[in-house]
């Protein structure tokens, strides 16, 4: 009698608690990879049925593998069937931005930094969704100036006529002894809700499948009707959902008519697959029927970003917005839930609509987004603002910016007002870091040795006849008067419906230099803020300067703290210092 030979892997594999089955004919499931009992198979048409497109990732994942034993003599050969195996964790299926932390530059080779503003807020409060939840987050989620732009800084207003103001400070930097940190900050004018002009607001909401947990549709549900208590006889509010189709679900309705809005709201149920981009389409239609003229007119995005019908590729969704916000209709994005979230597509969605990108991790931060910052959210006051900061190499040796890397520009491209940047909201503050060497300090990289331009003959540093400085680095006629300056910082924005920008521009000088221990409260939390989301991206420039220091510093500039952010803050760092401590970071080096 002939026996059957199985291999050790075979044995291996039925060890490991898979089931067999004899079959006199191919089973259709398996054929196709699928790996599944018919019991585990029927599951999953069900919670593809009830939780669309996050099931149907689920099954993909588990898709297994089948393997035969050798045949007895006259029969099919058993099929091995693995059980599916585990999903990955949430983090793994969320997408994020690759980055890389701004490299350091010598100012003597490029001594000019030129970057779009960005008012995002959400990369702040999706990690301390993930610090809650009891995890760091992956280095990509971690956007530095969105965790500094999160929180509210009392710079000074503008003068009359100008939409905001523009503010510098040089500190001494607490985490390298020696270097500076350069604070640019910017105001713009605040506006109470109620002066603002009647809005035309379209939300597109997501109510596929993915949508169904707490944290998503009955969350943004909850945030809808937190806007809709505020709005006015004279605003305008459309809904319109997407799924497997989409739908008008509430034409134009004004603001004062509460009933038909939560109704509308209510009836919100999840359920299909995603297809956004058709989604989109329907929501410029809606917003260009209710159009007002010199009224704010803007779509608010709120999904996972999880699209997987119709057009799904990330360049064409974002060349689509790009286009369409030609037509006046601005785009902002409000993210829900993890798992699959793709906070890539939601980031830059904004960016390409001209709107802002913030994140819902709760009723409280619906409250900050679409309550108390209701004037900033909606009414765009400047569009295309834009930052170059000049680096006068007699008294700056190298500097870095801190954050902002997905927002730099080319040098010619701030005089180009074809080239698209960031937009300030009423009332928005937006701060920018830049870790400087000053001129004869010890920096990061060594002067170089053989330095034609630098050097005379004989070894001598080269003197310019006009300016007295080493090289003859200014170079220009007014040399002598800017010679005390560290930088010169131009700002170009646009007012709205404008085509050519305005130049405003503020040198940094010694008036500018201040001690840390007596800068303002804002400086030293906002610098202390930029400590945390560096140490959160591996801490590549941060030296022993850890958790506890951040804490110390952000303690002593908490301020009045109206909102409680700054106290909230600090638990944060706590969360992270705990689970770093409990468990070490991995893949997460950067600065």
């Amino acid at each position: 009698m002939k026996r059957t030979v199985v291999s050790l892997s075979l044995i291996a594999l039925l060890a490991s608690a898979c089931t067999i089955e004899s079959q006199h004919a191919p089973d259709p499931g398996a054929s196709t990879g699928a790996g599944i009992t018919g019991a585990a198979t029927a599951q999953g048409a069900e919670r593809s049925t009830t939780l669309g497109k996050q099931a149907s990732g689920a099954r993909e994942h588990a898709a297994g593998v089948q393997s035969y034993a050798a045949p007895m003599p006259g029969i099919m050969p058993p099929v091995v069937r693995h059980f599916p195996a585990p999903m990955p964790p949430a983090a793994d299926r969320e997408r994020y931005q690759a980055l890389e932390s701004n490299p350091l530059r010598l100012v003597a080779e490029a001594p000019v930094s030129t970057f779009s503003i960005d008012v995002d807020t959400g990369s702040y409060s999706n990690v301390r969704r993930m610090l809650v939840a009891g995890r760091l987050p992956p280095k990509d989620a971690v956007r530095v100036e969105e965790m500094i732009n999160y929180f509210p800084y009392a710079y000074a207003g503008p003068r009359k006529g100008e939409p905001f103001a523009v503010h510098a400070e040089m500190v001494d930097s607490p985490w390298r002894e020696g270097a500076r940190l350069l604070r640019i900050g910017i105001k713009g004018e605040d506006r109470a809700r109620e002066s603002l002009p009647p809005s035309n607001l379209v939300f597109l909401v997501d109510v596929s499948g993915s949508m169904h947990s707490a944290d998503k549709l009955p969350l943004l549900k909850s945030s809808l009707k937190l806007l809709a208590q505020r709005l006015r006889p004279q605003d305008r509010i459309s809904i319109v959902t997407y799924a497997s189709g989409t739908k008008l679900a509430l034409p134009a309705t004004a603001g004062d008519d509460r009933l038909a809005i939560v109704n509308a709201i209510d009836a919100l149920q999840a359920g299909g697959s995603t297809a956004g981009a058709s989604g989109i389409e329907l929501a410029y239609r809606t917003a260009q029927q209710a159009w007002i003229a010199g009224g704010i007119n803007r779509i608010l995005l709120a999904t996972d970003g999880d699209f997987n019908v119709g057009v799904t590729d990330f360049g064409q969704l974002k060349a689509m917005v790009e286009e369409k916000r030609k037509s006046g209709i601005a785009l902002s994005t409000l993210g829900f839930g993890g798992g699959n979230y793709n906070e890539h597509l939601m980031e830059q969605l904004a960016d390409a609509g001209d709107g802002a990108y913030s994140y819902i991790d709760s009723l409280m931060e619906a409250h900050k987004v679409l309550v108390n910052e209701a004037s900033s959210t909606l009414e765009t006051i400047a569009r295309d603002v834009k930052i170059q900061v000049e680096f006068n190499p007699a008294r700056v040796a190298e500097y870095r910016l801190i954050g902002y890397e997905n927002r730099m520009l080319a040098r010619e491209d701030f005089n180009n007002d074809r080239v698209d940047a960031g937009d300030i909201g009423a009332g928005h503050t937006v701060t920018a870091l830049y870790e400087l060497t000053l001129a004869g300090a010890p920096g990061y990289i060594d002067p170089p040795r053989y330095d034609g331009n630098a050097m005379a003959a004989g070894g001598q540093p080269k003197r310019s006849a006009r300016d007295g400085t080493r090289g003859g680095a200014m170079g220009s006629s007014n040399a002598a008067a800017v010679a005390g300056e560290f930088a010169f910082v131009k700002l170009r924005y646009k007012r709205p419906g404008e085509g050519d920008s305005i130049l405003m521009t503020r040198p940094v000088t010694n008036d500018d230099v201040r001690r840390l221990d007596s800068a303002d409260a804002d400086s030293r939390f906002a610098i202390a803020v930029a400590g945390f989301g560096q140490l959160l991206r591996g801490g590549q420039y941060m030296g022993d300067w850890n958790w506890q220091a951040v804490r110390s510093l952000a303690s002593d500039a908490r301020g009045e703290d109206t909102f409680g952010y700054r106290s909230e803050f600090l638990r944060l760092v706590d969360l992270a210092a705990s689970l770093e401590t409990r468990t070490p970071p991995t893949g997460r080096a950067g600065g």
